[in-house]
């Protein structure tokens, strides 16, 4: 049995979570992790000396619990496959086949255990005024407070961008503005041609 995990991080409204579920649905025998699914209860996020929510770092999120929902695939990724609703009218895998795990997240590349495991990265990106209209029409629960994209979202970003940057290698950075084909297009054709050579592999 082979394996494949793939990163696929960003900033927020990036466009990450729209190519990973694009991805999810053309490759075979893959399931997706969401990192945004393991937010802290908001009663227990700080909240720093302007009095906004300080999401955007790792301590909001259940890190723990997130790793072991990868480990568990890594230990049995055709049983998790099963759980994987959207794969659920998927053809039983092979023996020969390769088991495909899509990871994404805002914040997945700063943590270092699971940066680790990717065996293929990439970075969505937009520029600043992009991100901030895209935010602003996005509802969110709690909602974001006045200020809070300059006050807090984005000098967090340039923080983790740069953390991000001193931990991590053999990344592909996306631009976020090119069609949603074409990015979807072109990581396809890599993650295909790690597949075929994984296959090819003894």
């Amino acid at each position: 049995m082979k394996t494949l995990v793939v990163g696929v991080g960003g900033m927020t409204n990036g466009g990450k979570s729209t190519l990973s579920m694009s991805l999810h649905q053309q490759i075979p025998n893959s399931c997706i992790i969401a990192q945004d699914s393991y937010f802290k209860d908001d009663s227990v996020v700080p909240v720093d000396s302007h009095g906004f929510k300080q999401y955007d770092m790792l301590d909001a999120l259940h890190m723990d619990t997130m790793m072991t929902n990868v480990d568990s695939w890594r230990r049995d990724p055709e049983s998790f496959l099963r759980q994987c609703k959207l794969n659920s009218e998927q053809t039983p895998p092979e023996d020969e086949d390769v088991f495909v795990l899509i990871v994404e997240g805002f914040l997945i590349f700063n943590h270092r255990s699971l940066n680790e495991l990717f065996d293929k990265r990439y970075f969505m990106e937009i520029p600043y005024e992009v991100c901030k209209k895209r935010r602003s029409s996005r509802v969110y629960n709690p909602p974001d407070p006045p200020g809070y994209f300059d006050g807090h979202v984005w000098p967090m970003y340039l923080k983790n961008r740069r953390e991000m940057e001193s931990i991590v290698s053999e990344i592909v950075i996306l631009d976020g503005l090119k069609p949603k084909e074409e990015l979807l297009a072109a990581v396809c054709k890599d993650v295909y041609q790690e597949i075929r050579r994984l296959m090819d592999k003894d």
